[in-house]
């Protein structure tokens, strides 16, 4: 399965953005689906993630009451939307796919290949 992130850019602090992750050429319906993100200097860390139905979601303590993750699995797309934007957000955010809802990288087997999100403080 191919990941394909979308939706990252410039934004000033405060500001909103929604990313979406969609597969190439396959259905991801059945798969977990997790958000990760990596600043420069720093390790890949857990943003937020979901199961196959939608109805269960996990997510870090620095993103919780800000970001929310969702899925349309009709459109085969899962989404990460994000507000109250602030400089520390500032990563390349990564969507993934595994078979167990985790908080860990080593849990997801398919990875998409990223999308730039910058705020401006």
């Amino acid at each position: 399965v191919q990941l394909q992130a979308s939706g990252g850019g410039l934004v000033q602090a405060g500001a909103s953005l929604r990313l979406s992750c969609a597969p190439s050429g396959r259905t991801f319906s059945t798969y977990v689906v997790g958000w990760f993100r990596q600043a420069p200097g720093k390790e890949r860390e857990f943003v937020a993630t979901i199961n196959w139905s939608g109805g269960t979601m996990y997510y870090a303590d620095s993103v919780k009451g800000r970001f929310t993750i969702s899925r349309d699995n009709a459109k085969n797309t899962v989404y990460l939307q994000m507000n109250s934007l602030k400089f520390e957000d500032t990563a390349v955010y990564y969507c993934a796919a595994g078979r167990t809802i985790s908080v860990a990288v080593s849990s997801y087997i398919y990875w998409g290949q990223g999308t730039q999100v910058t705020v401006s403080s």
